[in-house]
């Protein structure tokens, strides 16, 4: 078995809210084909493969690159069904075929700000770290949790913790939230606790290319974080250029004096 490692994309074809998120248009693509495209340029995986219950999904996830070898049945599809049985029906249909892998990689299709250095920093996570069962993409919180509250019925407000109201930010402990883009299982080891427990590492990202995607405001924040994060590689960019034409002047006049 080696390190041998296998991606595996749900993506079901009845999503309710944004009507066809799957394979809805994002700046120019599908947006499942970000998930798929960073999933192949990580060069981590000896299959992609996609499960899902739509023709349409299946047709666009084969053009972008990744496997269908089946259409997801029924009962693994509605809106009940829990992204860990669907990859374990996955799992399983391959190591039916024969196919045997130590790591298992769940890629979420509505992750397009995913990037290839934090999927690769969950890998190698999980190699250094042999007694872990999962290693997954988490950001820091942007407000301290102890000073929440909750909307009761007489539409009055209720701390969580009231105890940390007088508390100043700085002095509470920071807090993280699932990220929701990818989930690394070493398939060897068996959990031990909860999946945000002691079994985890967490692999943190930056706020910046974090944004779940269930409504269309959750869209509209994902396309301005998208915006964002092109303007900053495409200045960088630009700053290597420059600094690459200013070091190759100086060499050259160096050159030229002596």
């Amino acid at each position: 078995m080696g390190t041998k490692a296998v991606c595996i994309i749900p993506a079901r074809g009845g999503s309710k809210r944004i009507p066809k998120k799957n394979i809805k248009d994002f700046f120019g693509k599908p947006l499942i084909a970000y998930s798929i495209e960073v999933a192949l340029a990580s060069n981590l995986f000896e299959k992609v493969v996609v499960s899902t219950d739509d023709e349409t999904i299946a047709k666009i996830a084969k053009e972008y690159g990744a496997e269908v070898p089946f259409i997801r049945p029924d009962d693994l599809s509605d809106d009940f069904i829990g992204t860990g049985a669907v990859v374990e029906h996955a799992l399983k249909i391959l190591q039916d075929n024969g196919e045997e892998y130590r790591y298992l990689c769940t890629l979420y299709a509505t992750a397009p700000l995913l990037q290839v250095e934090y999927l690769k920093k969950g890998l190698e996570a999980l190699k250094k770290n042999s007694d872990a069962h999962m290693a997954f993409s988490v950001t820091s919180m942007p407000f301290p949790i102890q000073r929440t509250f909750k909307i009761t019925k007489e539409n009055r407000c209720e701390m969580f913790t009231p105890q940390y109201f007088s508390a100043r930010s700085q002095d509470l402990e920071e807090a993280y939230q699932d990220a929701g883009q990818f989930y690394w299982e070493n398939l060897q080891n068996k959990a031990t606790d909860i999946p945000f427990g002691r079994s985890s590492i967490p692999i943190i990202l930056p706020r910046t290319v974090v944004q779940d995607i269930d409504t269309l405001e959750d869209w509209e924040k994902a396309e301005q974080l998208y915006l964002l994060n092109q303007n900053i590689q495409n200045n960088s960019k630009k700053k290597l250029k420059e600094s690459m034409r200013i070091t190759s002047s100086k060499r050259q006049n160096i050159a030229n004096k002596s």
